[in-house]
C-alpha cells in the first residue's frame, strides 16, 4: 500500500516549486547568483559575493548597477511571490505544474529610486522587500539590503509597478 504524503511536505515542496519556477523565469538572477531563502511567506535575496561584481577595484565595492539590480529584482520576486501565494496554499497552483507551466508575467517597472547609504563591502549582501500597496493595476514595494548586520543597510529602493492583467 503506497503512503500518502504527509500534507506539511506538499505544501513545502508546492511552495519551494513555485519559487524555483519564479526565480529561473529572471536569467539575470542566475549570472548574478541570486538565490532566495524561503521561510513561510517570508523571502530573504541573498547575493552570494563574487569578484565580477567588484565596480571599484580601489575600495573594493560592489557596483551601484549590481546593487540596484539586487534590489530590484528582489522587489520583483516579492511582489510576484505574494499575488501567487493564495494559489499556492489553495493547491491551484500543484508544484508539476508550477515547473511544467509558465508562471503568470512578472510585474513591470514603473520607476525605482535607490538609496545608496554606504559602499557594499566584497561580501554575501541579503535583501528583503515589502509590498506597500498592491492592486489590480499598481504596486508599491520597499526594499532594504544589508550584509553583515540587518540594522546596518547600504542601500534602500522604492519602487512602483506595473501589475500584469490577471485572468480571474
Amino acid at each position: 500500500m503506497k503512503q500518502r504524503p504527509d500534507p506539511v511536505t506538499v505544501v513545502k515542496n508546492r511552495r519551494d516549486s513555485a519559487l524555483r519556477s519564479l526565480v529561473a523565469g529572471v536569467p539575470y538572477l542566475g549570472y548574478l547568483g541570486i538565490h532566495f531563502d524561503r521561510r513561510g511567506d517570508e523571502l530573504t535575496a541573498v547575493l552570494p559575493f563574487d569578484e565580477k561584481l567588484i565596480g571599484n577595484p580601489m575600495l573594493p565595492a560592489i557596483h551601484g548597477g549590481v546593487t540596484a539590480a539586487f534590489l530590484e529584482s528582489t522587489a520583483v520576486i516579492e511582489l510576484s511571490w505574494s499575488m501567487l501565494w493564495d494559489q499556492i496554499e489553495t493547491g491551484e497552483l500543484q508544484a508539476a505544474e508550477a515547473e511544467s507551466d509558465p508562471l503568470p508575467l512578472l510585474p513591470k517597472t514603473i520607476d525605482f529610486t535607490v538609496d545608496y547609504l554606504r559602499s557594499g563591502l566584497p561580501r554575501d549582501a541579503y535583501a528583503r522587500a515589502r509590498v506597500n500597496r498592491s492592486g489590480r493595476r499598481y504596486a508599491s514595494v520597499h526594499v532594504e539590503a544589508w550584509q553583515d548586520n540587518r540594522s546596518r543597510l547600504f542601500a534602500q529602493a522604492t519602487g512602483h509597478f506595473l501589475m500584469p492583467q490577471r485572468d480571474d
